[in-house]
């Protein structure tokens, strides 16, 4: 294991700036997921520590050294990549050996060794013999997971790794993540665009947005405070809705357009116009609440639906059961804690 730092990291293709002085520590045994839209820089900068791409300035320091101008393999990390890139005439378990092969690590009897480790902790022990075109997708990206660790890397970096698999395959692969992660406690770089996949995995995330940390925190304090609009829209799809914030006899309110007025937490200090940050499933719906709105829309998922209101001139999405459906057109009272609802002013 070891620890990554980032010092202002700056990257150009030509005229096109994509990192902007990106700075991060990543401690040893430590999960960081990157998470962002696509080109917002993420894999960029993964493949900055990777070595894959040359940084246009900054520094990279992987346990304690500096590697910025060094080539990926005198780096000691490994990379899974989303499309996985397993070589197809190979068995699973040369595919698997052939790092310790190219950067002669062991005797044969040591590389075999490692490999039957390595395909035992990703549960594909019994399937070393066969070719990648006989696996289903989520065992090549076993493998190629396997061919990560097998040379017990510093540092493993991991661009997307989940995408290519159905719902069920990933979410599957997630706990297996998590498991390994907690067996092995190798330093990971995760990219992901899923929140979820963040949130669920990591020790850490950072968000990155347009080449820049927008946020950075543990998964419940990204989630449960984002700092920006930007992080409150992208970590869970929140509404944000403009209103003015006043004082009456019984303390801080938020005035939304149509002169409706939601209650706040005791002690809020803001005042003046603002944002509020309301998620989906910190609202409830009903016939008594809070403030009246209108349904526009239901989507039915299954478990849960999501519905679209029209509140205060505004669109705002609700998650709520199935204990009760409401109608398209239907007039319904929204119900919202004080103490969910986030506040953003200028």
């Amino acid at each position: 294991m070891a620890n990554v730092r980032l010092e202002n990291i700056r990257k150009s293709f030509g005229n096109v700036k994509v990192l902007h002085g990106i700075s991060l520590d990543i401690a040893s045994g430590e999960f960081v997921s990157l998470l962002g839209a696509s080109g917002c820089g993420k894999t960029t900068l993964l493949r900055t520590v990777a070595g894959l791409e040359t940084v246009t300035s900054g520094t990279v320091v992987i346990d304690g050294q500096t590697v910025t101008d060094l080539p990926p393999e005198k780096r000691d990390i490994a990379m899974m990549f989303q499309s996985y890139a397993l070589l197809p005439h190979l068995s699973v378990a040369e595919n698997v050996r052939f790092p310790l092969r190219m950067r002669n690590i062991g005797s044969r009897e040591e590389q075999a060794e490692r490999v039957k480790t390595a395909l035992e902790t990703v549960q594909l022990g019994h399937l070393g013999d066969r070719k990648p075109r006989q696996l289903s997708g989520g065992q090549q990206q076993r493998v190629a997971l396997a061919r990560a660790i097998v040379s017990k890397p510093k540092v493993l970096l991991l661009d997307e790794p989940l995408s290519n698999l159905d719902a069920r395959l990933r979410e599957d692969m997630q706990v297996e993540l998590i498991e390994i992660h907690n067996r092995l406690g190798l330093t990971t770089l995760f990219v992901t665009h899923d929140q979820e996949e963040a949130l669920s995995l990591s020790d850490r995330v950072v968000l990155l947005n347009a080449g820049r940390v927008e946020q950075q925190g543990t998964p419940a304090e990204i989630y449960t405070r984002p700092a920006t609009e930007f992080a409150s829209n992208f970590l869970s799809s929140a509404n944000i809705i403009p209103a003015t914030i006043e004082t009456d006899d019984a303390g801080s309110v938020a005035v939304l357009a149509d002169g409706q007025r939601l209650q706040l937490s005791p002690g809020e200090s803001a005042r003046g116009p603002a944002r509020l940050v309301l998620r989906q499933e910190d609202i409830a719906i009903g016939k008594s609440g809070d403030i009246a709105g209108e349904v526009r829309t239901r989507v039915y998922l299954g478990a849960r639906n999501r519905y679209v209101l029209a509140l205060a001139g505004q669109p705002v999405r609700v998650l709520s059961g199935n204990d009760r459906v409401f109608a398209s057109g239907e007039k319904v009272s929204l119900s919202i804690d004080p103490r969910r609802i986030r506040i953003i002013t200028d």
